[in-house]
């Protein structure tokens, strides 16, 4: 008998289609590497800065080399080098981590604005990487079960500002270096399964799953 939400054979899940655990650890090197540079030279952060920012490239390289999207490589390294920039330019360490406030804040505000207007950004990411586009949103239950399990991320996004902004605030480097740590992959991984739960939950027994809209079917 066919459960709830599930096709015939085994559909993949959001971390297999997404790759979070692999984007998650690279996006933590840089970060970990400004720390350590930090610490290794009397507080420098001309040194940190310029590990970041080598670390970033590093992993960069090593996306382009996988065969990885260059947008979020590009993206992803662009943060980097702004961050560096930024406590450069202040002097002030914890600085390197304002851009990532920035960032989990814009983020957060346009998943939740994605949500209210039923272009929720989960399905127009998993849709692109599917192949299907736009056309998802022919499916009143894929729409329905993407804007549920969005709400999700949004959440995932606004843990780490609880977490970040007063530590940025208080200047801690290191503490800021092991929240980046601790809320990249554990807290991507969490948000993918319990994001995948939610969106499996909302789509009604029998649906034949996220890569076979039944608006699809019907043509």
């Amino acid at each position: 008998m066919q459960k709830r939400g599930y096709g015939m054979a085994r559909e993949e899940s959001l971390s297999d289609l997404l790759g979070g655990w692999r984007s998650a650890v690279e996006t933590a090197v840089p970060v970990l590497g400004f720390a350590a540079g930090w610490l290794a030279d009397g507080r420098s952060i001309p040194l940190a800065a310029g590990i970041a920012v080598l670390a970033g490239a590093a992993v960069a390289g090593w996306r382009i080399a996988a065969g990885r999207r260059p947008v979020g490589t590009v993206f992803s390294l662009l943060v980097v080098c702004v961050g560096a920039l930024v406590a450069l330019r202040t002097g002030r360490a914890a600085d390197f981590f304002g851009v990532r406030v920035l960032t989990n804040a814009a983020s957060a505000l346009a998943w939740a604005a994605s949500i209210l207007v039923r272009w929720p950004l989960l399905g127009v990411v998993v849709g692109t990487v599917l192949g299907q586009k736009t056309r998802w949103r022919a499916d009143p239950d894929l729409l329905r079960g993407y804007q549920h399990a969005s709400w999700v991320w949004v959440a995932q996004y606004l843990v780490r500002l609880l977490v970040f902004v007063p530590l940025w605030w208080a200047g801690t480097v290191v503490w800021l270096a092991a929240a980046q740590a601790a809320l990249t992959w554990p807290l991507v991984a969490a948000c993918l399964a319990v994001s995948w739960w939610v969106l499996r939950r909302a789509l009604p027994e029998g649906h034949p799953g996220i890569r076979y809209p039944r608006a699809l079917q019907r043509t």
